[in-house]
């Protein structure tokens, strides 16, 4: 079969190319292993897809990790106001939660991927279920793809889109870096990004499944601050997840031989004078009772054990016994629970991929390969990646639209 162009990789990325290039008067064909095109798209968020933030989109570049002056010419040609009017023209309507976040109202990711594969066909773009096998290019400069299934596809123009390596079960399984190794392409290795952490503390399992919000984190790498967030936390049975310990990992490199700790301020709005003033008053109001029983009103009842344990200061010890030392100490706890990184959650645990297709083979004002002509990249494949808060899909559609016009 001839066509103009084939997109390789259904998620977002692949997607919004396909379309934009069919707007455009390109026949297209999409191919994903997937039914369900969009499948990681369907799950990103938990289920509820943060599609992008609301900051001005000068500011995007500054949550973007890797190489972000790469994508200064996609944010500006397709912006985050673009996206969300792109939404709504397709009746999904939206919301704007903390930090910027953008939602569906709906709280359903589905709604977003299915609203974009409705797209992809009101534009005449031909959809194929099928696994790519091998990819070539021909002597007259045209590429020939070969699937699975046998099928053969002639076309002047080919986009890999097919994402890195992480959620596997999604399809991506680094199929895009052989195929542009096959190319001449160099590939920066991959790497978990926006990934749990693994700490060494051994009373983790007694925190698992405890949520925090509104804390404060710091991460030191050899007694230097590395990054520091505020926001929201989850300890997990092997460590620590949420959003700003999936941000953090994201600046974290070769941790296993690397000094990495991480700091929590568990009440980041009080000083270390107005903490203490806050335990002299819960001390007063408990003075009869327990240590054990002294510090319900100030921490959630599945931490009131550990820190307990922690500040060396006997839970059967009346209140009224503790001296102003152990007081203080008690405090600095408070403002500085510490945890040793021992490592990140394997990459198929991520929620993306570090690395990839290396940005200095790739014109970043078209998503066009520097190296072979007609070839595009664009989303996960290529070596981008960026904090959470919707930058990461924000870059997909950004990337995958810039090809697109370029096709």
């Amino acid at each position: 079969m001839k066509t103009d162009t084939v997109v390789i990789g259904g998620g977002p990325s692949g997607l919004f190319c396909a379309a934009t290039a069919a707007k455009r008067g390109n026949n297209v064909v999409l191919i994903d292993k997937n039914k369900l095109f969009g499948r990681k798209l369907r799950i990103t968020g938990k289920g509820r897809c943060n599609l992008t933030n609301s900051v001005n989109i000068s500011e995007f570049v500054n949550n973007v990790c890797t190489n972000p002056e790469f994508l200064y010419s996609s944010f500006y040609t397709f912006t985050n106001d673009d996206l969300i009017n792109f939404f709504e023209s397709m009746n999904v309507k939206l919301k704007e939660e903390r930090g910027g976040r953008i939602f569906p109202i709906s709280d359903n990711a589905n709604d977003i991927a299915d609203a974009l594969v409705n797209y992809v066909k009101q534009n005449g773009v031909v959809l194929k279920t099928d696994t790519v096998k091998n990819v070539t290019v021909n002597n007259n400069g045209s590429y020939e793809i070969i699937t699975q299934n046998g099928s053969n596809y002639v076309c002047k123009s080919l986009v890999i889109a097919t994402g890195g390596v992480s959620y596997p079960s999604t399809g991506s399984n680094g199929d895009g870096y052989k195929f542009a190794k096959k190319f001449g392409h160099s590939v920066v290795q991959p790497a978990p990004a926006l990934v749990p952490l693994v700490v060494k503390e051994s009373f983790i399992s007694d925190l698992q499944g405890l949520s925090l919000k509104n804390i404060s984190i710091k991460i030191f790498k050899d007694s230097k601050v590395l990054y520091d967030d505020f926001g929201e936390l989850l300890f997990t049975h092997f460590g620590l997840s949420g959003p700003v310990i999936l941000s953090a990992s994201s600046n974290l490199k070769n941790i296993e031989n690397s000094n990495y700790t991480l700091s929590i301020d568990l009440k980041p709005a009080l000083t270390y004078e107005q903490l203490d003033k806050r335990l002299q008053r819960d001390f007063k109001k408990y003075i009869n009772k327990d240590f054990s029983n002294a510090l319900n009103d100030l921490l959630p009842k599945k931490l009131i054990g550990v820190i307990i344990r922690l500040s060396d200061i006997s839970p059967n010890i009346k209140v009224n016994q503790i001296s102003k030392e152990q007081r203080i100490n008690l405090c600095k706890l408070l403002k500085d629970f510490r945890f040793s990184i021992l490592s990140a959650r394997p990459i198929v645990e991520a929620i993306i991929t570090r690395g990839g297709v290396n940005v200095k083979e790739i014109n970043p004002s078209t998503m066009e390969s520097k190296i072979q002509k007609n070839l595009y990249f664009c989303g996960e494949v290529i070596d981008v990646d960026a904090y959470t808060g919707g930058f990461n899909l924000q870059i997909a559609f950004s990337t995958g639209y810039l090809a697109g016009i370029n096709v």
